[in-house]
């Protein structure tokens, strides 16, 4: 669209506009519910089904893996499915492998749906995405953005707040329920929105760099987050990893560069902006969910804080979210790598702020720093996304997307096993640093005044110093965590700067 028949501003957009606007908020708020809402009935799956939290843990982990191993099929299955067939019927593969989480009647199971829900959820931002740059004109696609972000930022934020609450009205199987019949009118919005969009172009599927590129992102999703369980290289499978991930990425690599047809076209990465924008993407990506994975367990753990609390507390990101849609558009159109980099900041004082944080934390601290935390993210996001396709030719939009969204939800998944990690090894070494020094028998420091059922010359007092000891390091390890994500914000900011503007239109 372009000249006279553009319509100068979003209200003076057509009924076929606004069912895509819709359909893709509606499908993006979707996917990012499951990403965080297994986070939070997490527990209650463990006592259901009687197994560990490291057994438990897989639902969540392997859900990642898929998600990231699927995105990169977005620019071939649209090229020979069309966005309309492949939209709905991702959606619909979504929905249903949702309905399937509910009724899973054992571990096995929910892990094998729950990988189907990462599979077939893959492809709904990248492709949401692009739909979006391609239909509306330069001039309201950081308003187009800005509503298509809705559903991508409150999604990993209502996934929380409904969950909990689900889980403590009924059980955990509710809040994948939940999820049907906002899939269903999804898959209404997709069916009348793209009714103009079905016809794809059949294209070359590169199988080699999929598979190399897959067994890469598996083999280092893997290491990040099983290492430290298995104590790292001295874990055969950990060894074994490292030699097959390095192998598919050298083999992925090569094959880029001297295939005619290769899997990803690495010359993307030669425009400036784009190259910046998925840096600061897969930066983004670690920020999304790193500190919706780390307050429940905080909370509920350490605080002993109800579920149904903690998702309303975490919800709180969401009324930043809201606060920064007043500023984002004037400043995306006029001020893009200032809003950027201001963002970022903002996220990295947040993050910070988090980092000062002590057990005896008030639900004050947490509502106002992660209102600040949603406020800065919804601030980037909007000039991230345009400033990175600004300089990129239209019929690189779609793979640039999917490659943009991959780092996104790679960043993510990558972040949150060593953000965890950091948290274990950090508890770990405090525990020991702080138990030294607790002893009768360490006379270089004299132990200060304890409660009397917490006196360590008997079982139960050494009990009670214990728990308390390891609730403390276990805070020592969360503030460390949140000293992480605020340097890496910290890190990205500047990166914003050498980005060019986007040209108006004439």
């Amino acid at each position: 669209m372009s000249g006279s028949s553009a319509p100068k501003n979003i209200f003076q957009i057509g009924l076929k506009l606004w069912l895509i606007l819709l359909m893709v908020q509606l499908s993006n708020m979707l996917f990012g519910m499951t990403i965080t809402i297994a986070n939070v009935v997490l527990p209650q799956i463990r006592g259901t089904m009687s197994v560990s939290q490291d057994e438990a843990s897989w639902s969540i982990t392997l859900n990642l893996v898929a998600a990231a191993v699927a995105t990169p099929l977005t620019g071939w299955l649209a090229g020979r499915l069309g966005w309309r067939t492949l939209m709905f019927g991702t959606v619909l593969g979504f929905t249903i492998s949702s309905f399937l989480c509910a009724v899973a009647p054992n571990l096995e199971t929910l892990i094998l749906f729950r990988i189907g829900q990462g599979i077939f959820g893959a492809p709904i931002m990248p492709l949401g995405q692009a739909i979006i740059l391609s239909s509306f004109p330069k001039h309201l696609q950081p308003t187009a953005i800005v509503l298509w972000g809705v559903g991508a930022v409150f999604g990993p934020v209502v996934g929380p707040v409904i969950g909990s609450m689900m889980a403590e009205l009924y059980d955990w199987r509710a809040a994948f329920f939940i999820l049907v019949p906002v899939g269903a009118v999804t898959l209404a919005c997709i069916w009348f929105a793209l009714s103009s969009y079905n016809r794809g172009e059949r294209n070359h599927f590169d199988w080699i760099g999929f598979l190399a590129l897959s067994l890469a992102i598996i083999a280092l999703q893997l290491i990040f987050d099983r290492g430290h369980r298995l104590d790292w290289f001295d874990s055969h499978v950990i060894t074994f990893l490292t030699v097959i991930g390095l192998l598919s990425f050298w083999v992925f690599l090569v094959h880029c560069f001297f295939s005619k047809s290769p899997f990803v076209n690495l010359r993307i990465f030669l425009d400036k902006n784009f190259s910046l924008g998925t840096i600061i993407s897969f930066i983004m990506g670690t920020l999304a969910f790193t500190g919706l994975v780390l307050f429940p367990s905080l909370l509920h753990d350490l605080r002993g804080y109800p579920d149904s609390l903690i998702g309303i507390l975490v919800g709180s990101r969401g009324f930043g979210n809201w606060i920064a849609f007043l500023v984002i558009i004037p400043l995306t159109k006029s001020l893009p790598r200032v809003s950027l980099s201001i963002g970022l900041l903002i996220q990295a004082f947040a993050s910070y702020m988090m980092a000062q944080f002590d057990i005896n934390l008030t639900n004050f601290d947490i509502i106002w720093t992660n209102i600040l935390l949603g406020f800065g993210q919804s601030i980037a996001f909007t000039p991230m996304a345009i400033l990175a396709f600004a300089t990129l030719p239209k019929k690189q939009i779609t793979e640039g997307t999917t490659i943009f969204t991959l780092m996104r939800n790679f960043g993510s998944s990558i972040f949150i096993s060593l953000s965890v990690l950091v948290l274990l090894r950090s508890t770990s070494q405090s525990y020991s640093n702080i138990s030294e020094n607790l002893s009768l028998f360490y006379k270089g420091q004299s132990i200060p005044s304890l409660p009397s059922n917490w006196m360590p010359d008997g079982l139960l007092g050494l009990h009670q110093v214990s728990g308390e000891i390891l609730r403390q390091a276990s805070m020592i390890g969360y503030i460390n965590s949140f000293h992480l994500m605020a340097l890496a914000a910290f890190l990205a900011a500047p990166l914003a700067i050498f980005m060019r503007l986007p040209q108006k239109e004439p």
